[in-house]
């Protein structure tokens, strides 16, 4: 390649970097980067024909685009299960019981990696598992960053039906609601014999570079493996876990700590 192109190639690089920090119109990017408007905007006029910004047609500003978008997420994904592994088989260790990644999927939080023990009696667990977001730890911790009315849409059920779960889970949206203040104050969730008799599980939800939460970390066990006592030691332990993930993937920790 020409030192032409390579230099579209840096200015390309150089525009998606500025628009990542929100939407500017041709003018704004130019003067940010201290180049030519006629520049910019003919790099601004190709990366939006390849998917990877979009014009809003009234400000007529540009933001970052679904095939930028697409991208990232594939990479975080990807990263997300190389990253994880390791953080698993720690929290095994250090607490003797299956442990889980979880991420939300359409109405639901299905576990995505899975590291077991030796033990023969365990919870059930199977990766591809799709499980019920207000019953469970994982689903509500995975709902932590989520404004109420996002929350409600997600446990909408046809004709008012009560949400899954057992006596002991919250089966409506406001209980669900209430539950997701005090666990969000607190940082992590339990569900002690919400989703079916004899079972309890921790969770603590795992951060993005911005805050959001994109997974789960989580613990289940036998109720009588995991009696009342135990509980605050396995939340430490998930907690610290789910919170060195995030390090991992945002850069604060290396990958081979």
């Amino acid at each position: 390649m020409g030192s032409d192109g390579l230099s579209s190639v840096r200015r390309a690089l150089d525009v998606l970097r500025i628009l990542g920090q929100g939407p500017m119109g041709v003018q704004d990017v130019a003067q940010a980067l201290g180049k030519e408007k006629s520049q910019i905007s003919r790099t601004l006029k190709v990366l939006a024909e390849e998917g990877f910004i979009e014009r809003d047609p009234r400000s007529l500003r540009y933001h970052v685009g679904r095939q930028l978008l697409a991208l990232a997420a594939s990479a975080g994904e990807d990263r997300l299960q190389r990253e994880a592994p390791p953080v698993l088989r720690e929290l095994v260790h250090q607490v003797g019981e299956p442990a889980y990644l979880t991420v939300l999927s359409g109405h639901s939080v299905v576990t995505v990696l899975t590291e077991r023990t030796s033990r023969g009696l365990q919870a059930h667990e199977w990766i591809g598992r799709s499980s019920p977001l207000n019953c469970t730890s994982a689903g509500r911790a995975l709902m932590f960053h989520l404004p109420d009315q996002e929350v409600a849409a997600l446990l909408a059920t046809e004709g008012g039906e009560p949400l899954p779960g057992t006596d002991a889970a919250p089966r409506d949206v406001p209980s669900v609601l209430e539950r997701l203040r005090t666990e969000r104050s607190r940082g992590h969730a339990v569900a002690v014999e919400e989703m079916e008799p004899g079972l309890i599980a921790v969770a603590a939800p795992v951060h993005d570079h911005r805050g959001d939460v994109i997974a789960a970390v989580n613990v289940s066990a036998p109720v009588f493996r995991l009696p009342p006592e135990a509980v605050p030691r396995t939340v430490d332990a998930v907690a610290a876990a789910a919170h060195r993930l995030s390090a991992r993937l945002n850069g604060a920790e290396p990958s081979g700590a």
